[in-house]
């Protein structure tokens, strides 16, 4: 019989629990070790910022669904790996033994990389976690009763630049259903070299195709963007030329306490 731990229970965790049940043997032993006790689907984390759906609709309970495939769950953090003695010690004290082991902890969210950005402690918000989204939420209905400028977009050093583009078409819906669009200039800032090139070079004609549809919703964007920094209220943005030189430098005005959606730096993306 062999052991196979699972470190993390999220977009990643889960499928691959569910993946090995099915290749392993029936006698083998499965544990899923999740420093989270509930799971929530991270793509509806921006329907949650806006009020568009609960956080209970988004999130199940990890132990109920494994259980059904006899999949353990321990709802602990993991301290350290040994991978020498093939075990992990969890926060708790405990250790697992494992004869093969999977890591899917996801990102290590990094808005301390940039001086201003994220919900703790900084002038943004955040639709990485459904904790950040639920505070986000707060901030919204805040904002759109007292609304002005906004930016939505993605920091240099992200991976994943599809939420950036979904969260501003979300946020400029929910505008216009409320009839205040208009008195929201947005701006989409990124390190992408140009719309729609999200990481992987354009995906057939998505640059053309991001770039009328931002017309049309009247979304100004700055491209090569390094954000320099967030103070309350305002964002310096550097944008740079196609050999990385320094081209312009922005100060973008933001109802940051309000809402302003981010995500930090060195992880998959959307932030303002």
């Amino acid at each position: 019989m062999a052991h196979i731990v699972i470190i993390g229970a999220g977009l990643g965790g889960l499928p691959m629990a569910y993946e090995m049940r099915e290749a392993a043997r029936t006698q083998d032993r499965i544990t899923v070790v999740a420093k989270d006790p509930r799971f929530h689907f991270v793509p509806s984390n921006p329907w949650i910022a806006v009020n568009w759906r609960k956080r209970e609709d988004i999130e199940v309970d990890p132990a109920a669904v494994l259980a059904k495939k006899h999949i353990d769950f321990i709802p602990v953090g993991v301290r350290r790996v040994e991978p020498a003695a093939n075990a992990v010690e969890l926060d708790d004290g405990r250790r697992l033994d494992y004869d093969f082991l999977v890591i899917a902890t996801g990102p290590k969210l990094a808005f301390d990389e940039i001086p201003g950005l994220g919900p703790h402690g900084g002038f943004t918000q955040s639709i990485c976690h459904v904790d950040h989204a639920v505070r986000a939420e707060h901030a919204w209905q805040a904002f759109v009763q007292d609304p002005g400028p906004i930016v939505v977009g993605a920091v240099q050093g992200a991976s994943c630049f599809g939420p950036a583009y979904e969260f501003s078409m979300i946020l400029d819906a929910d505008l216009r259903r409320r009839k205040i669009r208009d008195r929201v200039p947005m701006t989409f800032v990124t390190s992408e070299p140009y719309i729609g090139h999200l990481g992987l070079g354009g995906v057939g004609d998505s640059k053309g195709l991001m770039e009328s549809i931002f017309r049309d919703r009247h979304i100004k964007w700055i491209c090569n963007a390094k954000v320099e920094r967030v103070e309350d209220g305002r964002m310096h943005v550097i944008e740079h030329d196609e050999d990385g030189k320094e081209k312009r430098r922005h100060e973008l005005p933001g109802a940051w306490r309000r809402c302003s959606a981010s995500k930090g730096s060195s992880i998959r993306a959307a932030s303002c």
